[in-house]
């Protein structure tokens, strides 16, 4: 159940302090990348993360350093927890100083703008590591819940399934069951879909409609998801276990959650920049619903929902625009 050994984790951010804590608490000494000294200091010195976990104790088997060199130097596991936008520009800083042979786990869940590519493919692209090498971790895991140690699950996706086991005992923690899959594909997919679907849920919320209107978004959503993955290669069993429905559920439907809180924001009025401008935290589907409608136009696939969501980030249109463009589409088959 509990792991052993040095974890790198690049990104200091909400979701990689949760995920060190996980590390932590299974048993591995973290040492975390802070992109600002002043965020490595403070958790060296009062062993919290005052820019986004305040008030919460972290186990004193986490450290953190601004030092690249110093918080890769003998890990055994590399943990990458960048906004998926800036990964390329921060792992090509960082991967001159990564250690040969380690996994490479991926947090992240998004599809990079411009190139398309899923997170994995830019860890490969960006460092030559074959895909036994680097693994994804997705499901229900709202940051906030997992570092006050609630129950909580998720999949560990890799290539090689021997690879994901080993890293499913490091992440096994008292509060945290990871699960594995080989299916890395569904797993990035449903991962970055799902904020797409979070953010035209909080813009129904933020309408003023109800649970009917949000209820069918996300299952619409999900129909949309699957058929994006299943076009890439994923196995659509993916898209109804954690990686899927779960982080679908618990994206859509908490208020913890920045995507569903975004597009609340949209709905009630906003325009994306003035929500960008009210918040240090990244609502990682505003710009994921743009390269995902891309990604789709590009092997074929009819995604309104996305195309949807970002017509109203870019400012094309207007929340009430689509909602009547949506009310207005042809019916049919459920399955098609």
């Amino acid at each position: 159940m509990s792991g052993s050994g040095k974890v790198a984790v690049f990104g200091a951010g909400s979701w990689g302090t949760a995920f060190s804590v996980i590390l932590a608490d299974a048993g591995n000494d973290v040492t975390m990348w802070a992109r600002r000294e002043e965020v490595a200091a403070a958790i060296n010195d009062t062993h919290e993360n005052p820019d986004y976990h305040p008030g919460t104790e972290l186990p004193r088997n986490i450290s953190a350093t601004h030092d690249i060199e110093k918080a890769a130097y003998g890990a055994d596991m590399v943990v990458l927890a960048a906004p998926s936008q800036t990964l390329r520009g921060n792992l090509t800083d960082w991967a001159p100083f990564l250690p040969k042979d380690v996994p490479l786990v991926s947090l992240m869940k998004g599809v990079e703008l411009g190139t398309l590519e899923r997170m994995s493919e830019v860890i490969a692209h960006v460092t030559g590591a074959g895909p036994e090498r680097i693994a994804v971790v997705s499901g229900p895991n709202l940051s906030k819940e997992i570092i006050r140690r609630e129950p909580a699950a998720g999949v560990v996706a890799c290539a090689d399934e021997e690879v994901a086991k080993a890293i499913q005992a490091r992440v096994h923690s008292p509060a945290f069951r990871p699960y594995t899959s080989t299916d890395v594909v569904g797993c990035e997919i449903g991962g970055a879909y799902k904020n797409v679907v979070a953010i035209s849920t909080g813009m129904a919320a933020g309408m003023g409609f109800g649970d009917n209107t949000q209820a069918s978004l996300i299952t619409r959503g999900l129909a949309e998801t699957a058929r994006l993955a299943m076009k890439l290669g994923a196995n659509p069993m993916t898209l109804m276990g954690l990686a899927g429905l779960g982080d679908l559920a618990a994206t859509c439907s908490s208020p913890l959650s920045r995507n569903r809180t975004f597009g609340e924001k949209l709905g009630q009025g906003m325009t994306t920049a003035d929500i960008l401008a009210s918040s240090h935290q990244v609502a990682e589907g505003a710009k994921s619903s743009h390269s995902l409608r891309e990604l789709a136009a590009k092997v074929g696939v009819d995604v309104p929902l996305a195309q949807y969501v970002d017509d109203v980030v870019s400012g094309a249109k207007t929340v009430s625009e689509i909602m009547d463009e949506m009310l207005e589409r042809p019916t049919k088959a459920e399955t098609e």
